[in-house]
């Protein structure tokens, strides 16, 4: 009697795989239509759901700059990873997160971003005004860089623009961050 039920257990359970490997195609298609016609989040969700850019989502937040990139745009974000940010000098970002250096950490931030959606095969060399005012260099040979800092992920799309991952932070011209933490 107990090899008979774990028998039909085992049939009912082959059967379930086959009817669901059956229908996975269906499903995968149409998940990949849904997922098709649903519009991406706009630049800080999609930093928030990436993962690599916590630190930056913290500093945005910090620098009251959440509502502007949640904004229509577009705009052209290059974001610096959270390993960017754990590159600056011990001690840097904590002093630029305190309420007292919001408006130079909102100077910092907006220097990485260009007013446009501007897609890594549309970048060409030059300088590039940021939405802080300054300008970047940027350069494409041997990949893309904006000033010192190498894009290590382009084209990352939302809603409002687009984000290209860079592995360093950028400071625009006349700003010494060491200083605050002398």
């Amino acid at each position: 009697m107990k090899g008979l039920r774990n028998g039909a257990l085992v049939a009912v359970a082959l059967m379930a795989a086959l009817t669901l490997s059956a229908c996975s195609s269906d499903s995968e298609e149409t998940m990949d239509t849904a997922a098709e016609e649903t519009t991406v989040g706009t630049i800080v969700d999609v930093a928030v759901g990436a993962g690599n850019f916590t630190t930056l989502v913290a500093a945005v937040t910090a620098a009251d700059l959440v509502e502007t990139l949640s904004g229509e745009g577009p705009f052209t974000v290059f974001a610096p990873t959270d390993e960017a940010f754990a590159a600056l000098p011990e001690g840097v970002l904590d002093a630029l997160l305190l309420p007292e250096n919001k408006a130079l950490l909102a100077q910092i931030l907006t220097y990485h971003v260009v007013s446009g959606k501007v897609m890594a095969a549309d970048i060409t060399d030059g300088d590039v005004a940021t939405v802080e005012g300054s300008n970047v260099m940027l350069v494409t040979t041997s990949g893309v860089k904006v000033n010192d800092a190498n894009v290590v992920s382009a084209d990352v799309m939302a809603s409002n623009g687009v984000i290209h991952a860079i592995d360093a932070v950028i400071l625009p011209p006349g700003v010494d961050v060491a200083a605050l933490i002398k």
